[in-house]
């Protein structure tokens, strides 16, 4: 699967190896939690969900659920000098993964999809979400503005 140029200049910027060692690492989380996609961090932004983690009382519920949902459902990779991941076989049969996939930019991570499941759940959140709005509704109104209003 090739990463796109973008996803990949952020990868590098969120790896503290590079740019001394020149290809990227990511982290892609998977799990029945996630249902229709994987979720792909950068190394910096998966130090800070551990840390997160770590904070959570030792030995609490809370901790062991968050640490076998995430850490446990974690899988280290390499960006390859071209671009490149190979998603294990179980992580491409979790998503439906055996043609085109769908990368979404969502902040601090990115998400890996089918790119027909996509279409389907999105458009379908989409309009729901959209029919409940007025008209005239802009997204950009969900932001607020530089001085916080």
């Amino acid at each position: 699967m090739s990463i796109p140029a973008d996803f990949r200049a952020v990868l590098t910027d969120g790896d503290p190896r590079c740019p001394e060692t020149p290809n990227p690492r990511m982290v892609v989380l998977h799990g029945a939690h996630l249902k229709n996609c994987l979720h792909a961090y950068t190394i910096d932004a998966m130090a800070e969900i551990e840390a997160g983690i770590r904070k959570l009382p030792r030995g609490s519920a809370e901790r062991k659920r968050a640490s076998r949902m995430i850490l446990g459902k974690s899988w280290d990779t390499e960006v390859d000098k071209d671009g490149r991941v190979v998603l294990p076989q179980r992580l491409r049969e979790q998503i439906g993964l055996d043609g085109e996939a769908v990368m979404v930019a969502m902040g601090d991570y990115f998400e890996i999809w089918n790119a027909a499941t996509y279409d389907a759940v999105e458009n379908a959140e989409t309009d729901a979400w959209l029919a409940e709005l007025p008209d005239d509704f802009d997204p950009l109104s969900l932001i607020d503005g530089p001085d916080g209003e």
